[in-house]
C-alpha cells in the first residue's frame, strides 16, 4: 500500500506525484496553487499546497488537489461548489452565509441561467442556493463572489446549481465534504450504497458543498421521506466521526435504514 503524502501550507507537490498525462494540461484542484519559481530555471513552475492535507491525484482527469483534514475551517477557493444561505438581498446582490465565522459572500441577482430582471429567482432570508465560488479577491476587505452559471457558457454547469427547495441540510466536516465529492478516489461508497438501497423508494437528491454542508431531498413526501432523510443524515454523521472502510460503510447503511424502519 502506498504511503499517503501529507503536505503543509507552502510545501511543494513532489514532481513524481503529479499525473503524467501529456495530452491535457494539468488541472489544479482545491488546496493547490501554481507558483513561478525564478531560482530554478529548469523547473520554472511549482505546484504548492495552500493548506494542510493529503495529496490526491486523478490521472484520468489529470488533476492534483490537497484534501483537507476533517476539522479544518473552510477557506473559499475559486471553483468550489458550496451551499450558501441567503441572509439578505440588495438591489444587485444576494448576501449569503457560507460559514458562521466568515464574512458574507455576494451572489449577483442575475447570476443564474437565463435570469433577467423579470425572471430572476426571488429569495427570502434563510433560503438555500447551490453555487460556485467565482472569485475570492485579494487582500483584507475583499468579498467572495458566487455564481450559479458557468461564466464561459452562461449555463448552470454542472446541473443543479441554483435554488435548493425543500429537503434538509446536514453539517459535516470540510474533510468529509471533500471526500464525498471525490468518492471514486477517496474510498467512499456510502452514497452509492444508499442510492442502490433506496432506488425502489424513488431515490433522493443530494448537493454537497465544500463548506461542510450537505443538502438531501427525498422524492415523494410524507413520513417515509422524512425517515429516509434522517437516516441519510445519521449515516453522514457517523461516517464523519469514524474512519470507516468501504465494507463498514455498507454495514452502516444497512443498519441505519433498519433502525429508521425503511423497508428496502
Amino acid at each position: 500500500m502506498t504511503t499517503p503524502t501529507i503536505l503543509l501550507p507552502g510545501d511543494a507537490v513532489p514532481a513524481e506525484a503529479l499525473p503524467s498525462a501529456t495530452s491535457a494540461p494539468l488541472r489544479l484542484g482545491p488546496g493547490t496553487r501554481l507558483f513561478h519559481e525564478t531560482k530554478y530555471p529548469s523547473s520554472p513552475h511549482t505546484v504548492t499546497a495552500t493548506h494542510a492535507g493529503l495529496l490526491s491525484t486523478d490521472a484520468k482527469r489529470n488533476t492534483v488537489s490537497v484534501l483537507s483534514f476533517p476539522n479544518r475551517r473552510y477557506i473559499p477557493t475559486v471553483n468550489d461548489l458550496v451551499i450558501a444561505q441567503v441572509q439578505r438581498s440588495s438591489q444587485d446582490y444576494h448576501h449569503c452565509i457560507l460559514t458562521p465565522h466568515a464574512p458574507l459572500a455576494v451572489l449577483g441577482q442575475l447570476a443564474f441561467e437565463g435570469a433577467t430582471k423579470k425572471t430572476r429567482p426571488a429569495f427570502k432570508p434563510g433560503d438555500l442556493v447551490y453555487a460556485r465560488v467565482l472569485s475570492v479577491g485579494v487582500g483584507a476587505g475583499t468579498e467572495v463572489e458566487l455564481t450559479c452559471v458557468n461564466p464561459a457558457t452562461g449555463k448552470a454547469d454542472p446541473g443543479g446549481l441554483g435554488p435548493l427547495q425543500g429537503g434538509m441540510v446536514f453539517d459535516v466536516s470540510t474533510g468529509l465534504a471533500a471526500r464525498l465529492m471525490k468518492a471514486s478516489t477517496s474510498g467512499v461508497v456510502l452514497l452509492d450504497e444508499l442510492g442502490a438501497k433506496l432506488e425502489k423508494t424513488g431515490g433522493f437528491e443530494i448537493a454537497i458543498g465544500r463548506n461542510g454542508k450537505v443538502w438531501v431531498d427525498c422524492s415523494g413526501g410524507g413520513e417515509l421521506a422524512i425517515r429516509i432523510t434522517v437516516a441519510i443524515g445519521r449515516c453522514l454523521r457517523e461516517m464523519d466521526e469514524k474512519d470507516l472502510t468501504p465494507k463498514e460503510q455498507r454495514k452502516l447503511v444497512t443498519r441505519m435504514l433498519r433502525e429508521m424502519h425503511v423497508d428496502v
